[in-house]
């Protein structure tokens, strides 16, 4: 549907239409309620494109993503959330199948497909790098490298790791395997340092045999769990530095015939659904993702509405507290 089917349609000109959709002045009242009838019965819509050419705004905030998994889909709940009302759009865009999250830099090809034509600025979820080079404002959420160059929304991984560790602890466990997250994000470096720091803390000395790598995916983490679990010495608990993976952690054990937690404690990491409807309900330590993505968009708001003065000397830092979420896949170690 096109502008000048709306025009034939009304029997009015293209520039008649024009005015309207973009409430200029010079069209009689009665033709302006013709027009709008006839744009609601045939649906027409405004190219973001042509909108963007006209006024250089196109009222669509873009939210990037290097692919659509549960901790950027809580994440797009709350950005959603936040644009209601507003008087922007949301366009969620993801390069899906072609895996983006294995090449560094994906976000800047994306945002200069978006910026400044379908977008007048973008929330970057997980970013491998954050100096874009794009003039349309940004935010980040979780970036790769931690918080640097550009206005950032995280969460206290660090608290969030100790907390988790603490948990085990209390409840008796000292030998405690780490399924590890990726070693190019700064969030799976903190939550392993909060791992270790409670260790030490309670005077245990880690076993570097149980810290292994599952990449923050539930496939991924399957055979290193498997290696961990299927030890004669194996842990009585194992704390993952995501859900995902904690998943796969009690999928393992229930192919070893493991009870959790009778035999094994697993913890997790982000309080994603899944983590609630697993069998056990997972322990987990709650990640507020979908406030992060609120926080990101309206800061995002705010720089736009400062316009040029959207440039601060030192970009804000918004970190958002974690806690630990106590269901039933832990409990005191079984006597051995």
């Amino acid at each position: 549907m096109t502008i000048h089917e709306v025009a034939r349609t009304a029997g009015v000109s293209v520039a008649t239409v024009s005015k309207v959709i973009n409430d200029r002045y010079g069209v009689a009242a009665g033709t302006s309620e013709r027009v709008r009838e006839v744009i609601d019965q045939l649906g027409y819509e405004s190219s973001l494109v042509a909108r963007s050419l006209r006024s250089s705004r196109t009222s669509v905030l873009g939210i990037l993503v290097a692919e659509f998994e549960p901790f950027s889909a809580e994440i797009l709940k709350g950005a959603s959330r936040a644009i209601t009302g507003t008087g922007y759009e949301l366009l969620a865009y993801s390069a899906g199948a072609s895996g983006p999250a294995q090449h560094p830099g994906w976000e800047r090809r994306h945002l200069r497909r978006l910026a400044g034509t379908l977008i007048d600025g973008a929330v970057l979820v997980t970013p491998t790098v954050v100096d874009t080079g794009v003039s349309v404002p940004v935010v980040a959420i979780d970036p790769h490298t931690g918080p640097a160059g550009m206005p950032t929304i995280d969460s206290d991984n660090h608290s969030g790791a100790v907390a988790a560790t603490e948990h085990l602890l209390a409840l008796g466990h000292e030998r405690i395997g780490f399924l590890a997250g990726r070693p190019d994000l700064e969030s799976s470096r903190l939550r392993e340092a909060g791992f270790r720091s409670a260790m030490a803390a309670a005077g245990l000395a880690v076993d570097e045999r149980l810290v292994v790598p599952g990449d923050y995916r539930r496939e991924d983490a399957l055979e290193p769990s498997r290696g961990m679990l299927a030890r004669a010495d194996r842990p009585t608990a194992v704390f993952a530095a995501n859900d995902l993976m904690a998943l796969a952690a009690l999928d393992v054990a229930a192919e070893l015939g493991l009870d959790v937690p009778r035999d094994l404690s697993v913890v997790g990491f982000d309080n994603v659904p899944e983590s609630a409807l697993c069998d056990p309900p997972l322990t987990t330590i709650s990640q507020p993702m979908q406030q992060m993505g609120a926080e990101a968009v309206t800061m995002l708001l705010g720089l736009l509405a400062a316009g040029e003065e959207a440039e601060p000397a030192s970009p804000a830092h918004v970190q958002l507290p974690t806690g630990l979420v106590v269901r039933s896949s832990t409990a005191p170690p079984a006597p051995r």
